[in-house]
């Protein structure tokens, strides 16, 4: 079975299962977007969401993040992991936010990779779901899945989103990283994966 007809089944089915997603991380603007999507970071969403409000309560915009110390932005996403690192890259990224974007989130990929903390994945997570541009932001999540169905052999993440960018219609990559992402969750975990009660892997067994 092709690439392209193994994408057009993981579509089908994702679409039957997953329809509607929506993303994990609560969020009301593109600022507290990045800045939960940047505390995701090996942590879980649901622990991000717990710590997300206690955050924005004090500070939901560049302004005054940037205005807060470190040390208290440090204690705050704390169960999150990485406390420091996060809280030192949360404060500078909003301070150059304010300097030089005039308190907003750039809208280009490029601009939003040369804010600390900020990798290519949580740009382009940012960038389909604040400014619904095309991208398709690959996770470890993804990264099994697209392996395991036959989507690609990257070796990595970049490699990875290469090859699914070439299988997936454009207009979808926004949809379909969602979507991989909860079904991963759900059907084909990295622990305990079983074939058979796989929808996806199920059909693609005999192929894979």
């Amino acid at each position: 079975m092709r690439k392209k007809e193994r994408a057009r089944l993981v579509q089908e089915v994702l679409e039957q299962t997953f329809p509607n997603p929506s993303i994990p991380l609560q969020h009301n603007s593109s600022f507290t977007l990045l800045i939960a999507v940047l505390l995701s970071a090996q942590c879980t969403d649901a622990r991000v969401n717990t710590i997300t409000p206690l955050l924005f309560e004090r500070a939901s915009t560049p302004e005054a993040m940037a205005a807060l110390p470190v040390e208290t932005i440090e204690s705050i996403i704390r169960p999150c992991g990485l406390a420091p690192t996060k809280a030192r890259a949360i404060q500078a990224l909003s301070q150059i936010l304010v300097e030089m974007y005039n308190g907003e989130v750039p809208s280009s990929l490029e601009s939003l990779e040369t804010l600390p903390g900020v990798g290519h994945k949580t740009a382009s997570v940012v960038m389909v779901q604040a400014f619904k541009e095309p991208a398709f932001p690959v996770d470890t999540h993804i990264h099994r899945c697209a392996k395991r169905w036959g989507l690609s052999k990257g070796k990595n993440v970049v490699e990875t989103e290469k090859d699914l960018k070439k299988v997936f219609d454009q207009t979808l990559w926004g949809k379909v990283h969602l979507q991989i992402i909860y079904f991963a969750r759900k059907y084909c975990p990295a622990r305990g994966h079983q074939v058979d009660a796989c929808p996806i892997c199920s059909k693609l067994s005999p192929n894979l």
